[in-house]
C-alpha cells in the first residue's frame, strides 16, 4: 500500500469537502479519486465512499463515476464489494435520473452467493426504492424483462417477499401504476412460480381492492388458464395450470364479479373426465377440482345452456351416491363425503338456474331420491359418533389436529344432510345456506389451509367400522341392490427447474436476453405448486 496514495486521496477529499460553492471547479481532484479504484484495498474502500459523496456535483462525469464504482462492485475482495454495494444508492440520492440504472445494477447483484453480501444488496435495493420507488422499479423490471433467467427469477422473488414490507406509503401512485403495467408484461410469458408471485403482487396493489381491478385479476387468471383449449385428462400440466389459475381468481369473485367462465369450463370440459384424472403422491387432484367448483358455484353468474352444465354435474354426483343394494349388506360402502359435499353444494347452487331439471323426469327424480335416502342413512350414525367425540372438549383440545379433522368431518356430513333435505323436498328446494366445511379452518385458525394448498384436511370417507356396519345393516336390511364404491386417488406435482448461468455485471449495458432459454407455456412445469 502506498502511503502517498492514501494521503493524496485524503487531500483530494479535503479539497472537495472545503470547496463548498466552488466544488465544481475541482474536477481534477474528483477524477483522481476515480482512479483510486485501481489501487490498494484501502484506497478502493475510500474511493467507494468518496465517489458517492461528491457524485452529484460532477454530472458531466456521471458515467465515468458509475463505471468506476462498478469496478468496485465486481472486486475479488468481498469487503470491497460490500462497501461499494452499500454506497451505490448514494449515487442517486440527489440525482434520481440515475435511479433506474443503479436499480438495474443492483438487480444483477442479487446473484451474489455470499449471504452477508446478499443482505447488503437487499438493503441497498430497499434504500433505493424508498428514495425513488418509480425509478427503482423501472430499473428492476428492466432486468426482469430483458435479463437472464437466473436474474429474472431472483428479482421476481425479491419483489414477492420484500415489496409488501415497504407498504403503500413508499410505493407511490405513479410507482404502483408502473408496477401494475410491468407485471402485466411479465405475465405474457411466465413460469408457474413466477405466475404465483406476480399475481400475489398484483393482488396487493389497488387492483385487489376495487371491483374493476378484481375483474382484471380474474381476466388474467382466465387468460393464463387457457379456457379456449379443450381439456385432456392426460395432460397433467394443463390440469395443474387450471387449478392454480382458479386458486388465484377465487378470492376476487363476489356479487359483482362472477365465476361463470370457470364454472362452465369445469362442468363441460373437466367433469366428464374427472375419474380419469391421474392422482400423484401427496395430492388428490380430483378433490381439489371439486372443491374449487364448489367455491366457484357460490358466485356463478347466469350460465348459457345451464341445463347442460347441471346435467354433467349430476352425472358425476350420482357416481359418488350409490343406490341401495338389492340384498342384505355385508359391509358399509366407502362413502366419500368430501367429494359428495363439493358436488352436492355445486349442484344445489347451479340447479337454481334450471329448477325444472329434477322434476321433468319422474323416473330420474325417483332414483335420485333413493340415492339421497340411502346416503342420508349412511351418515346418520357417523354424525352421532362425531358429535359424541367432540362434545365436552375444551377450546384448547379442539385445536389438536385429530379433533380439527373431526370438526371438519362433522361439518361436512351436516352440510350433506342439510342439502339432502332440500333436494328431497317435493318439488326440490334450493333455499338452505351452508358454509363449506373446509372454510372452518380459515375461521378458527386464520389460515385458509384448504385453498392455499399448504395443508388440506384428509378426504372424509365412511366405511368398515363394525358398529356402523351393524347400524346401517339394521337401517337398510330391506334394500336389495349391489354396493358401489366410487373412484378415489391422490395427486401431487413434482417439478424441477433449470436456469441459465450468471453473466457479468457489465451486461446491464447490453440489454436483451441473448442465449438464455426461451420461456414458453411449457415452462409452467418448471416449478412445483
Amino acid at each position: 500500500m502506498s502511503t502517498d496514495s492514501i494521503e493524496k486521496l485524503y487531500k483530494n477529499f479535503g479539497i472537495l469537502a472545503d470547496a463548498k460553492d466552488k466544488l465544481t471547479e475541482h474536477e481534477k481532484e474528483y477524477l483522481e479519486i476515480l482512479t483510486a479504484v485501481k489501487g490498494s484495498a484501502k484506497e478502493k474502500r475510500l474511493a467507494s465512499q468518496f465517489i458517492a459523496r461528491f457524485f452529484k456535483h460532477f454530472p458531466k462525469l456521471a458515467d465515468q463515476a458509475i463505471d468506476a464504482h462498478l469496478d468496485l462492485c465486481e472486486d475479488e475482495d468481498i469487503a470491497i464489494r460490500k462497501q461499494a454495494i452499500k454506497d451505490l444508492p448514494t449515487l442517486c440520492k440527489d440525482n434520481t435520473e440515475h435511479t433506474p440504472r443503479i436499480a438495474d445494477i443492483l438487480a444483477q447483484l442479487l446473484q451474489a452467493q455470499d449471504p452477508t453480501e446478499l443482505d447488503v444488496v437487499h438493503n441497498s435495493i430497499m434504500t433505493l426504492i424508498k428514495n425513488d420507488s418509480k425509478g427503482a422499479l423501472s430499473g428492476f423490471f428492466s432486468q426482469i424483462l430483458n435479463g437472464d433467467d437466473s436474474t429474472r427469477e431472483r428479482c421476481i422473488k425479491f419483489l414477492g417477499t420484500k415489496l409488501k414490507a415497504l407498504g403503500h406509503s413508499v410505493i407511490t401512485k405513479d410507482a404502483e401504476d408502473l408496477l401494475i403495467a410491468e407485471c402485466k408484461k411479465v405475465l405474457q410469458d411466465v413460469t408457474a412460480s413466477e405466475f404465483h408471485i406476480i399475481m400475489d403482487v398484483l393482488a396487493w396493489t389497488k387492483l385487489g381492492s376495487t371491483v374493476k381491478g378484481q375483474q382484471e385479476l380474474i381476466d388474467i387468471a382466465i387468460e393464463q388458464a387457457e379456457l379456449t383449449v379443450p381439456f385432456k385428462h392426460t395432460n397433467l400440466e394443463q390440469c395443474s395450470r387450471i387449478i392454480e389459475c382458479i386458486k388465484h381468481a377465487l378470492p376476487f369473485f363476489n356479487s359483482q364479479t362472477n365465476s361463470s367462465k370457470f364454472v362452465s369450463y369445469l362442468c363441460v370440459q373437466v367433469l366428464p373426465h374427472l375419474s380419469l384424472i391421474s392422482s400423484i403422491e401427496g395430492r388428490d387432484t380430483q378433490l381439489e377440482i371439486l372443491k374449487q367448483l364448489a367455491e366457484l358455484s357460490e358466485f356463478c353468474g347466469t350460465l348459457e345452456k345451464a341445463e347442460d352444465k347441471v346435467q354433467q354435474l349430476y352425472n358425476v354426483l350420482i357416481t359418488f351416491m350409490p343406490l341401495p343394494p338389492d340384498t342384505e349388506i355385508t359391509e358399509v360402502p366407502k362413502l366419500q363425503f368430501s367429494h359428495v359435499e363439493c358436488l352436492m353444494y355445486a349442484f344445489h347452487k347451479l340447479c337454481k338456474q334450471t329448477p325444472e331439471f329434477l322434476i321433468k323426469d319422474a323416473e330420474q327424480l325417483k332414483e335420485f331420491k333413493l340415492r339421497l335416502q340411502y346416503f342420508a342413512r349412511g351418515i346418520q350414525g357417523y354424525i352421532k359418533k362425531l358429535r359424541e367425540a367432540i362434545n365436552g372438549k375444551s377450546e384448547e383440545e379442539l385445536k389438536s389436529e385429530e379433533n380439527q379433522l373431526k370438526v371438519v368431518a362433522l361439518k361436512t356430513t351436516n352440510n350433506i344432510n342439510t342439502l339432502i333435505k332440500d333436494l328431497f323436498h317435493s318439488p326440490p328446494s334450493f333455499k338452505s345456506v351452508v358454509e363449506l366445511s373446509w372454510k372452518i379452518i380459515t375461521n378458527s385458525q386464520k389460515t385458509d389451509k384448504a385453498v392455499s394448498g399448504h395443508k388440506r384436511h384428509t378426504p372424509i370417507t365412511f366405511g368398515n367400522d363394525s358398529s356402523e356396519n351393524k347400524r346401517n345393516r339394521d337401517d337398510m336390511k330391506n334394500n336389495k341392490r349391489e354396493l358401489y364404491t366410487p373412484p378415489s386417488g391422490k395427486y401431487s406435482s413434482n417439478i424441477s427447474s433449470n436456469y441459465g448461468n450468471r453473466g457479468r455485471l457489465r451486461g446491464y449495458k447490453q440489454g436483451g436476453r441473448g442465449g438464455f432459454r426461451q420461456r414458453g407455456r411449457s415452462s409452467w412445469r418448471n416449478k412445483p405448486y
